[in-house]
């Protein structure tokens, strides 16, 4: 089975998948995980799924220069967790599960431009509520809040908006008259950056991982899903292959917070992830 992948048709720059599409397997139904389960390492080989951490609140950190996002990523801090214990004002180890679920829910619906009503309706409370834990966010991480502003207006000066390497996304909706156009392209002008800078490091990895890999025929480059390479590897090679490819992959950009490469190693995809 093979996939095709194309490189022009995501505004973000993220490659493609299609024929059949890889990379809408879910990862945490068990429907996922069984289809997951399917993709085998031939006897003698394990799969090794490489996967950045939290690579687009990274990305944010890095753009926005945030000082509370940069230190908690710096200490190597749960950035939920961390995020949680400062929206409530907390001590980290009083911070609840469903506190944390908030924390992230504001991290990556921020990143995604949601209102306080949208995050509202995926917490379950009301949007007064909501809104008050996005203004708290704000009111801790100053930084955020000044990187979106100034992002929507150069979007509206410019009419696009760049990745940190200087591919650019036009936004023919930003000075749309109708104001679900402007308001969706102003979320976009927020975003792409985002996912594009991680389009950009991710291709930038594969570049670097197929480079180290030419000459070996102990490892193979089997595809690519979002942030997440996935390789076949001979079991005596592992070890090698997994020190190299997280080497190539957290130097494929230099951001103000480290990379940091999650790695698993198994059968079949789903143990490896």
């Amino acid at each position: 089975m093979h996939t095709s992948y194309h490189q022009a048709v995501a505004g973000t720059g993220r490659l493609s998948s299609s024929d059949p599409n890889l990379q809408n397997i879910p990862v945490r139904s068990a429907e996922g995980r069984r289809i997951r389960s399917a993709f085998i390492a031939p006897p003698g080989w394990q799969i090794l799924s490489a996967d950045y951490s939290q690579i687009e609140l990274r990305i944010m950190a890095h753009l926005s220069g945030d000082s509370g996002l940069l230190a908690a990523f710096h200490a190597g801090h749960d950035v939920h967790r961390a995020t949680a214990a400062e929206v409530f004002s907390l001590s980290e180890e009083q911070v609840t599960p469903e506190q944390r679920r908030a924390a992230k829910a504001i991290n990556f619906g921020l990143i995604y431009g949601m209102s306080a009503f949208g995050l509202a309706r995926q917490l379950g409370i009301g949007r007064h509520e909501a809104q008050a834990y996005m203004d708290r966010y704000f009111q801790r991480y100053p930084g955020v809040q000044a990187y979106m502003e100034s992002t929507r207006k150069r979007a509206q000066r410019d009419g696009y908006v760049e990745t940190l390497f200087g591919r650019r996304l036009y936004l023919e909706q930003i000075a749309a008259r109708n104001a679900a156009h402007r308001a969706g392209a102003e979320r976009a002008a927020i975003n792409a950056p985002m996912q594009g800078t991680a389009a950009d490091i991710i291709k930038r990895a594969m570049l670097a991982v197929d480079a180290w890999l030419d000459g070996h025929q102990d490892a193979y480059l089997l595809m690519q899903v979002h942030d997440e390479l996935v390789l076949e590897v001979q079991a005596d090679a592992v070890d090698d292959v997994r020190d190299a490819v997280r080497e190539c992959m957290a130097g494929a950009a230099e951001l103000a917070v480290p990379l940091i490469v999650d790695i698993g190693v198994g059968k079949h995809w789903n143990e490896a992830h």
